[in-house]
């Protein structure tokens, strides 16, 4: 089940807020600026799937995320706990940075977790089947895949390069949980 804990930036061991209401996550998070929707996910696409087969089976959602945000770049991330590269690609996310765009992503199965670090504060969102969040651009996050990565999800963006982070040097996200086994 999805869930939104908030921490003060000075204290991971205080949590502040703790909730796993889809509705409650969105309202917070809407406050910060950031887009939380949980989505049907009626096709039954599991790690491992084919990027063709994942933009097929939610062509008509992704199409009018495209047109309201102005993405011009899709693509599908699929790993799976046995992944040679899982360790390499957890890493590349886990320390804070920033991008020039928004981040959006959809879990269509399995799951990760961002944590925006927003006016003093860190949102710890555990993203999970059906959810779908929207990073403005300049906020500064991490994510975390977990020792074992089990997700799919469909990222857009309006950079048609792709992913581009520009890390921020700051050492709060050691500081913070991990996403377990």
């Amino acid at each position: 089940m999805s869930r939104l804990r908030i921490y003060p930036e000075s204290d991971p061991a205080s949590t502040q807020v703790e909730t796993d209401s889809g509705e409650q996550i969105a309202t917070l998070l809407a406050g910060v600026g950031v887009r939380f929707e949980r989505w049907p996910t009626y096709a039954a696409v599991s790690a491992g799937a084919s990027q063709e087969s994942v933009l097929s089976a939610y062509a008509e959602p992704v199409a009018r995320l495209q047109r309201e945000g102005g993405y011009q770049a899709v693509d599908v991330v699929s790993l799976q706990p046995d992944h040679p590269q899982r360790a390499e690609f957890r890493q590349k996310f886990l320390n804070e940075h920033t991008h020039a765009e928004d981040e959006v992503r959809f879990f269509v199965d399995g799951q990760g977790l961002f944590s925006l670090h927003i006016d003093g504060q860190v949102y710890e969102v555990l993203c999970q089947r059906g959810d779908l969040i929207s990073v403005p651009a300049g906020t500064r996050h991490w994510f975390d895949m977990g020792p074992a990565p089990q997700f799919v999800a469909i990222r857009l963006f309006t950079n048609p390069e792709g992913w581009v982070a520009q890390f921020t040097g700051s050492d709060i996200a050691e500081r913070f949980p991990r996403l377990a086994a």
